[in-house]
Formats: structure tokens, C-alpha cells, sequence
């Protein structure tokens, strides 16, 4: 393969990481970092977010642009920040009805995702020292309380919203904690829905100027945590992955024993009791299918 077709070929695979990414953002219990680790391409996120300083505003205030865009990994964020785009305006629709209509096999794909996940960055913490141990204890009860939330319902005023983009994109960061649940949380994620679909400019200006400042600010303590602590922050990465799993159990029911009425339902239940507490088919053989394929889908990310 000669070198430009090579780097074209590394470039569509960026832009659809990114895709990949965006649909996940926008599903409640799953997070858009999960599968830039999956991806193989988190530290580059972080590090190329957190070279957006004060210097690289600089070379672009004095019109050294190729400097700036060298440092900032332009080429990257650009091609990722489409394909995030992309993902978000594709499941802005096919989320809702795969949610409303296969919502066992969609949660199986992305236990597979982050099964493979864990599996995979095995190697960047030694697990037997304590302070790993506990960090990434500590990941999985951050998850696991965050999951056990009661999402909020208000209609979001302007400031409102804009400190949800800046809280939500900072989850989004930070693989095993969703985005998307913390808007459900913070009540503004049918909101926001609502407005991507409706093409509501003012309210998504709103929101990603939000998202901008929390971005800036959480890559740079992501990256502080990377460099000094890789260990322990890849344990705490690691235990959030893990808990994030239960929410994501494919079999859900209310706690009144009917049907779960929202993604994140509370009580998960065994296959051969949801038929006779939901009414729905467990499609067991679907789930697993759809498991395998996310493990699949990561290992051919990831090696690449």
C-alpha cells in the first residue's frame, strides 16, 4: 500500500472512531471515552486537547498556523470531531428506535465493547499494589453510584444548560462514566435530544460553549493524572469500565416488575425471568451475537 493511500486509510479510521464515539455518547450508560480507549486512542485525545493552551493561541494570534495546528494534532481532533458529530446526528434517530425496539441486544454490543476494553488494558496497571487496587475500586463505586442516580426532570434555563454541556462532556471524557446519563441526572437529555433533531442553534450554542470549557479543563487534569500517575489512573479507568457493566445488563425490569421504561432501568433480572416479567423476549441468542460482535468491533479498533 503506498504512503498517501496508507495515511488516508488512518485518517478514515480516526473518522470513524469518532462516529463510533458519538453514537455511544448518546446513549444513556454508555460513554464516548470507553471506546476511545477500546479504540486505542485516548491518551492521543488528552494530550491533543490539552496542547489547546495559551501558546497554541499565540502561534495562531501571530499566523503561524501550521505550528499551531502541528501542535494541537489538528488533523486529528478535526477528523475525530467530525466523526463525533456524525455519530451524534446519526443516533439522534436510530438510538431513540433501537432503545424503543432492541434494547437488549444494543446494551449486549456495548458490554462486548467494554469487556474487551478491560481485557485489553490489563497490561497498564499492576493490580497486586494496593494503591492500584484501590484506585480502581474506587472507579467502579464512582460508576456504580452515579448509575443508582434517579434521573432529574426540569427544563434547563441558558446558564443551566451550559453548565450540563460542561458537566456532560467532562463524564464523556472519562471512560465508564456517561455523558448522556449525566444529562438524564441533571434532567436537560431529552432536551438536548430534542434540540439535535430540531436543529435548535441557540440551545446547542449554548450547550457547546458549556462543553468547550469542560473539555479545556478535564483533559488538563486527565493529562496531569496520565503522566504522573499512569498506573493508578488507568486502575481508576479500568474500575470505571467495570462498573459501568450492571447498568448495561441486557435484561431490565422496573421495579414493579413490568417493563423498563427508560435505558438505565434499576433491577436487572436473569433471561429466563424476563418473558414472564416483561412480556418480551429475551432473544438470548441475538445478546450474545450482539456481545461477540463488540468484542470483535474493539479488537479490529484496537489494532490498529
Amino acid at each position: 500500500m503506498s504512503r498517501s493511500a496508507d495515511s488516508a486509510l488512518q485518517h478514515l479510521l480516526v473518522y470513524a472512531k469518532g462516529t463510533i464515539m458519538g453514537v455511544s455518547d448518546s446513549v444513556p450508560g454508555v460513554s464516548g471515552g470507553t471506546i476511545a480507549v477500546a479504540a486505542n486512542i485516548y491518551d492521543r485525545i488528552i494530550y491533543a486537547l490539552r496542547a489547546v493552551d495559551a501558546g497554541a493561541l499565540r502561534l495562531l494570534l501571530k499566523g503561524r498556523l501550521k505550528e499551531c495546528w502541528k501542535q494541537v494534532d489538528g488533523t486529528f481532533l478535526l477528523l475525530l470531531g467530525l466523526g463525533i458529530g456524525s455519530g451524534l446526528l446519526l443516533s439522534a434517530n436510530l438510538i431513540v428506535y433501537l432503545i424503543e425496539n432492541n434494547p437488549e441486544p444494543l446494551r449486549a454490543f456495548f458490554i462486548g465493547l467494554i469487556a474487551a476494553a478491560i481485557w485489553m488494558l490489563r497490561g497498564e496497571t499492576a493490580f497486586g499494589d494496593r494503591r492500584n487496587a484501590l484506585a480502581t475500586v474506587g472507579g467502579a463505586l464512582l460508576v456504580l453510584l452515579v448509575s443508582m442516580a434517579s434521573p432529574g426532570e426540569s427544563r434547563p434555563a441558558a446558564l443551566y444548560l451550559f453548565f450540563c454541556g460542561m458537566i456532560a462532556i467532562s463524564a464523556m471524557l472519562l471512560p465508564g462514566l456517561s455523558g448522556a446519563f449525566i444529562l438524564l441526572l441533571l434532567g436537560a437529555y431529552e432536551h438536548m435530544l430534542a434540540a439535535l433533531t430540531a436543529f435548535d442553534i441557540p440551545m446547542l450554542l449554548v450547550f457547546l460553549s458549556g462543553c468547550v470549557l469542560g473539555v479545556l479543563l478535564m483533559s488538563r487534569i486527565v493529562a496531569w493524572l496520565l503522566r504522573r500517575h499512569r498506573q493508578r489512573a488507568y486502575g481508576f479507568i479500568c474500575g470505571m469500565l467495570a462498573g459501568s457493566i450492571p447498568a448495561l445488563w441486557p435484561w431490565q425490569a422496573a421495579p414493579d416488575g413490568g417493563a423498563a421504561v427508560q435505558f438505565m432501568a434499576n433491577r436487572p433480572v436473569a433471561p429466563s425471568d424476563y418473558l414472564e416479567l416483561t412480556g418480551s423476549e429475551p432473544v438470548t441468542l441475538v445478546c450474545l451475537a450482539a456481545l461477540l460482535a463488540g468484542l470483535a468491533l474493539t479488537l479490529a479498533a484496537r489494532s490498529r
